[in-house]
């Protein structure tokens, strides 16, 4: 029975007080603007600071090559593409970006979406509708979360399973009907702790129980597998995995997004995905970066090594001064604090010393997992890498974290 009070949907926005309150102590980590950016070094506020906190992991968005291609094709096509693929959106670097992509992932076909985010909600709904069965990882990225609400609307199931646990998968197939389609989605390299998912067994159990594979690429491409092609080259497996994601915003110094696949499957997405026909097409600058940034990967392979082998230097150390690190062996290095009120603090420690990284509390994060979240370019050099390393250690003494 109603008690003839009208409920206001603002009134959560003006009972939401928690980043006030954090700004009120000096301590609020988001939104920086960044006013320069060379890479391994930024200017924030007026000073230069050492950038550990970015997914410019090849250290390509300033490279000449890369700003020299968004230049010229902003000269030949513009700014923009006003229309969506599907119409007039299209021009002929999205073909040539596609092909090239196709060739270096060997598979049949790619398609690019406006942004990486985007790419999940144009995949996943369009493939698994009513009556199909999606099975998604519980840390997988939150396009993956949104594109399986937007899923469970069209009346697919959606089952979530235990992080990176194989059993538990296997668990969940079995209680599903055998002849029901089925979508396994996992994120590849997992953004926040920078684990890789167990492929091999995930493949294995996929396979048993007639169910395809969606794997979000979008921290492992340019980090691991064969040339920076990812987690399915990381273990052999690019002829058994169905399809890859990925993003353009981090190795490929630019905006935007690709999901590969069989031609079949592809062409169906190119006539049935929402998130790609009513949106406007990538920019001509972003894929003419996008390509750059792809041929000198493809030219300089050794910036993939770098990469991990800089995010292993200072995950070691790190260990080794006695920080809780999550183990991997990519470009993300999680450093543990374990409540809301270090990392906020430890930030702000680690930001007026001239090290940025991002700060990962919770909601986000479960409690006791609050986190430096980390992450490393092949062009950090070890100066940057030591004075990160020492500042840690410096500011977690005083904090009593070591």
């Amino acid at each position: 029975m109603s008690n003839g009070i009208t409920k206001d949907i603002f009134q959560k926005c003006n009972d939401f007080t928690r980043a006030d309150d954090i700004k009120a102590l000096g301590l609020y980590p988001y939104f920086r603007p960044i006013q320069e950016n060379e890479g391994p070094v930024v200017m924030i506020e007026g000073r230069k600071m050492v950038m550990a906190g970015s997914n410019n992991y090849l250290g390509l968005t300033a490279h000449p090559k890369v700003k020299e291609a968004a230049i010229k094709a902003i000269e030949k096509y513009g700014t923009g593409c006003s229309g969506s693929r599907y119409l007039t959106g299209t021009i002929d670097l999205h073909v040539e970006l596609e092909e090239r992509l196709a060739k270096f992932f060997n598979v049949e076909a790619v398609l690019l979406y406006s942004t990486g985010f985007q790419t999940a909600l144009g995949v996943v709904p369009a493939l698994a509708q009513k009556g199909d069965y999606i099975i998604s990882d519980k840390d997988n990225h939150a396009c993956i979360v949104t594109a399986n609400l937007i899923a469970r609307g069209m009346l697919a199931d959606v089952i979530r399973y235990k992080h990176n646990n194989m059993e538990d998968l296997e668990r969940q197939l079995a209680k599903l009907p055998v002849e029901a389609a089925k979508l396994i989605v996992t994120d590849g390299v997992f953004s926040t702790g920078g684990e890789i998912v167990d492929l091999p067994t995930l493949n294995s159990i996929a396979k048993k129980h007639g169910a395809r594979i969606l794997v979000d690429d979008a921290h492992s491409v340019g980090v691991i597998g064969v040339g920076g092609r990812g987690t399915a080259s990381e273990f052999g497996l690019e002829s058994e995995i169905d399809m890859t994601m990925g993003t353009f915003s981090k190795t490929f110094a630019s905006l935007g997004g690709f999901v590969t696949g069989k031609e079949r499957v592809i062409n169906y997405l190119k006539h049935h995905s929402p998130a790609l026909i009513f949106s406007a097409s990538p920019t001509p600058a972003s894929v003419a970066a996008a390509l750059a940034a792809l041929d000198i990967l493809e030219a300089e392979p050794e910036r993939v090594t770098k990469l991990v082998s800089n995010a292993n230097y200072v995950r070691t150390r790190l260990k080794d001064a006695g920080f809780n690190v999550v183990d991997g062996r990519t470009g993300i290095v999680p450093v543990i604090v374990g409540s809301d009120e270090i990392a906020f603090q430890m930030w702000r420690n680690l930001y007026d010393a001239g090290v940025f990284v991002n700060v990962f509390i919770s909601p986000g994060v479960p409690q006791g997992r609050q986190m430096m979240r980390t992450s490393y370019m092949s062009t950090h050099q070890t100066d940057h890498l030591d004075y990160i390393i020492d500042t840690f250690k410096k500011i977690g003494a005083n904090l009593g974290l070591i």
